[in-house]
């Protein structure tokens, strides 16, 4: 039975991620926000298409089959920058494609960043570069989704329909970016020297390691093994040694991931292909760019990678 006393997976989303709405933002851009206003009233009956994140909100929806209306296991909060007047196409959207999303925000264009703490979001996921920083910097695990051409969700939906599979990145996504700055400092041989003399020593969290607990728990929920709803992996660019710190450190936090490639560098995109992602996380938009024409990549703008000189 599930505890009704557990607190709920929480994940805030906004439209742009959840449905296709390229083409009204495309109308935004070019003529301003009368003509898309405008653009959205007069389509509010016609159904959005499933955006890049869709695949992941209706996995993560199912999780809370055979549990209780009053104690879902997963909750999804909408957050747009849309109105209310010109959201109504979007509510229409998730009715007729039967999503279980009760909350939302509509923050008429001004920055909703503000209402993710208090619905107690543990990711959001947005197309808005700007709330995703302000996400983060309020200490919320937070990824950019942008869509790719050359992969679209419905593809992304059949690979394992039945589970929900998600990767991260090690450093400066589950864990801190110690490793990031000694690698760009000394190079690689000063970084493998680092965490060998380091090994025993678990690295701090990043900005990740809230959502990763969150997610643990909610494992916990089913049962273990292949046939788990719920699978992840690490998919990170450390080879020996540096994997000894990373071992010990997940050890330290009594978290469990499925999955664990140690790349040595190689890309990752068809690594996470292979693995069947159907989000993955890490800071590097060089990683970023490798990984979204296999899977759903968010980028999540945190630690020296992104610091702008």
């Amino acid at each position: 039975m599930p505890d009704r006393d557990a607190d709920p997976l929480i994940v805030a989303i906004s439209s742009r991620t959840l449905f296709d709405l390229e083409e009204g933002h495309g109308l935004f851009e070019r003529e301003g926000l009368e003509a898309y206003a405008d653009y959205q009233r007069e389509h509010e009956n016609d159904v959005l298409a499933p955006g890049i994140a869709f695949p992941l909100v209706r996995k993560l929806l199912r999780l809370n089959e055979g549990a209780p209306p009053e104690a879902p296991r997963v909750e999804v909060i909408l957050i747009s920058r849309n109105s209310a007047d010109t959201g109504l196409r979007i509510f229409n959207s998730i009715a007729h494609h039967g999503l279980s999303i009760r909350r939302a925000a509509f923050s008429n264009g001004a920055p909703p960043y503000p209402y993710i703490r208090p619905f107690g979001a543990d990711l959001f996921l947005s197309a808005h570069g700007e709330d995703v920083r302000a996400a983060l910097q309020a200490g919320v695990a937070a990824a950019m989704l942008l869509p790719s051409a050359s992969r679209s969700p419905a593809s992304a939906a059949s690979r394992n329909p039945d589970q929900l599979r998600i990767a991260f990145d090690g450093d400066a996504v589950i864990f801190d970016d110690e490793g990031e700055r000694v690698s760009r400092e000394g190079g690689l041989a000063a970084f493998a020297a680092h965490e060998l003399q380091r090994a025993g020593e678990p690295l701090s969290g990043g900005p990740f390691r809230g959502f990763l607990d969150a997610l643990h728990r909610l494992q916990q929920a089913f049962p273990t093994g292949e046939d788990a709803p719920i699978r992840t992996a690490l998919v990170t660019a450390r080879s020996v040694p540096a994997h000894e710190r990373v071992i010990r450190t997940l050890r330290e936090w009594g978290i469990r991931l499925d999955e664990a490639l140690f790349l040595g560098g190689r890309s990752k995109g068809p690594f996470l292909e292979a693995f069947g992602a159907d989000i993955f996380f890490d800071d590097s938009e060089h990683n970023i760019v490798s990984a979204r024409d296999h899977v759903a990549a968010g980028h999540v703008p945190h630690g020296v990678a992104n610091v702008t000189r």
